[in-house]
C-alpha cells in the first residue's frame, strides 16, 4: 500500500442518501473535497440510523487520511455494540474516505492499494433458486455465456438455511447434472448451499458434485457452525468455501487458524470495509488459502471488490458476478451512471480516480437525506 505524504484533513460532513434497499454515503472535508461510498444493501435505512448514531459521530472532526485508525477507534468507541449493522455502517464511511484519497491524490483505489487496474475475470453468479427450474436456468446460463463470454458458473443447490431438505425434491439432483451437460466439461462450475445442510448430507451432495465436476461448494452447512464446516471440507476433495456472513474479526481468525474452509470469502460491505477485508485476506494469505470474496448484486459492492482483488497477492481466480435483473433485484436499477460490464468473461477495474463510478443524480434526489456535521 502507498503511503500517504498529505497534511491531516478533517472531515466536516457526513451525508447519507438512503432506500430501505441501499444506501450512499457522501464525506466532505475541511477544503470542499468530498468522496462516495457505500452501506451494505438490505435494510440499509437502519444501518443509515446506526451510522449517524454510532459511526458520524465519532468521524466528524477527525482526520480523513487515518481511515484504519478511524474505522478501529470508533469500534472501540461502540464496543458495547458490535456486530452486523454497525459494520454494514462503517463500510459507508470507510468506502466513502477511500474514494476521497483516491480523488485527491488521482488515483484508483486499486493503485492506492498496490495493484493495477485491468480486465478482471469473473464468474457469472446466479441469485436464484425457487424462483427458476433447473431446465430454465441451465438454458439462461448458456446464453449468458454465449453474450458474455463467461467461463465459470455458479448457481445454487439445496434450500437456504434448509436442514437437509431440497428447494424441492430432487431439484439439486436434477440441476448440477443439467448444467454440466448444457455447459461442457470445459465450464468452471461453483455452487452454493446458502446454510442448507448438516455435515452427514453436506458430504454426500459434495461427493455427487465431485461427480459432475464441480470446484467450489459454497456455505454447505450453517454458517456460524464451524466445526460442521470443517468436517465437510476435510471430508471432500473439491474446495469448500465461505464466510460472507461473518464480521466479526476474532471470528475471522479462528476460522481461518482452524483451516475451516478451503477459500475465505469475505463482504466487503459486510465486514466493515477495505482495512477489515485487508486483514482478513493478510491473514488467509498467511495461512496459504487464497479469497474470493462474496459480491451478490450489482450496487457499489462489486466495483469494490474488483479494487481490492486487483491488488491481493491471494486474489482467487474470478470476483463473483451477478447476473440478476429487475425481476430479481428491481432496486438496483438506476443506482449508477457507469455500472460495471462483462465482456469476455471479464469486468474492468476502473482506472478513473477513487472508485471510478458516479451515482445517478436522479436516485440522490429520490433518496431519504441525513446529514452530520462539524457544529459551528
Amino acid at each position: 500500500m502507498t503511503e500517504l505524504t498529505a497534511a491531516a484533513m478533517r472531515i466536516t460532513r457526513l451525508e447519507s442518501f438512503t432506500t430501505q434497499d441501499v444506501g450512499f454515503v457522501r464525506a466532505t472535508c475541511e477544503d470542499g473535497s468530498q468522496g462516495w461510498g457505500q452501506f451494505s444493501p438490505y435494510n440499509a435505512d437502519i444501518t443509515a440510523a446506526v451510522f449517524h448514531r454510532q459511526v458520524a459521530r465519532w468521524a466528524v472532526g477527525e482526520d480523513a487520511l487515518a481511515i484504519d485508525e478511524l474505522v478501529a477507534t470508533i469500534g472501540e468507541r461502540e464496543h458495547k455494540f458490535p456486530g452486523s449493522y454497525l459494520c454494514r455502517a462503517l463500510t459507508g464511511l470507510d468506502t466513502a474516505l477511500w474514494d476521497w484519497r483516491g480523488r485527491k491524490e488521482r488515483k484508483s483505489v486499486c493503485e492506492l492499494l498496490g495493484g493495477t487496474p485491468r480486465p478482471f475475470p469473473v464468474y457469472a453468479s446466479s441469485m436464484k433458486r425457487g424462483e427458476i427450474t433447473p431446465e430454465a436456468e441451465a438454458e439462461r446460463l448458456v446464453r449468458l455465456r454465449d453474450a458474455h463470454g463467461f467461463s465459470a458458473f455458479k448457481f445454487r443447490v439445496g434450500r437456504e438455511c434448509g436442514r437437509d431438505q431440497d428447494e424441492w425434491p430432487g431439484r439439486t439432483d436434477a440441476i448440477v447434472p443439467l448444467v454440466r451437460a448444457a455447459l461442457g466439461p470445459g465450464a468452471t462450475l461453483l455452487v452454493d448451499a446458502n446454510s442448507g445442510y448438516s455435515p452427514a448430507k453436506a458430504i454426500a451432495v459434495g461427493r455427487m458434485l465431485q461427480d459432475h465436476g464441480v470446484v467450489h461448494f459454497e456455505e454447505p452447512c450453517p454458517y456460524w457452525e464451524h466445526a460442521w464446516t470443517r468436517e465437510v471440507r476435510e471430508a471432500l476433495d473439491l474446495d469448500v468455501t465461505g464466510g460472507e456472513q461473518d464480521c466479526d474479526l476474532a471470528v475471522w481468525r479462528s476460522m481461518i487458524d482452524g483451516r475451516d474452509v478451503d477459500v475465505v470469502q469475505p463482504d466487503l460491505c459486510y465486514i466493515g470495509g477495505v482495512g477489515r477485508m485487508l486483514t482478513v485476506a493478510r491473514w488467509a494469505a498467511e495461512a496459504g488459502l487464497p479469497v474470493t470474496p462474496h459480491s451478490a448484486n450489482q450496487s457499489m459492492v462489486t466495483v469494490f471488490t474488483l479494487h481490492v482483488m486487483g491488488a491481493l497477492a491471494n486474489a482467487g481466480p474470478y470476483v463473483e458476478f451477478s447476473i440478476e435483473g429487475p425481476d430479481y433485484y428491481p432496486w438496483e436499477q438506476g443506482l449508477l451512471r457507469n455500472p460495471p460490464r462483462a465482456k469476455d468473461g471479464m469486468v474492468a477495474i476502473p482506472s478513473e480516480p477513487g472508485w471510478g463510478v458516479e451515482i445517478e443524480p436522479s436516485w440522490l434526489e429520490r433518496a431519504e437525506y441525513c446529514v452530520t456535521e462539524v457544529s459551528a
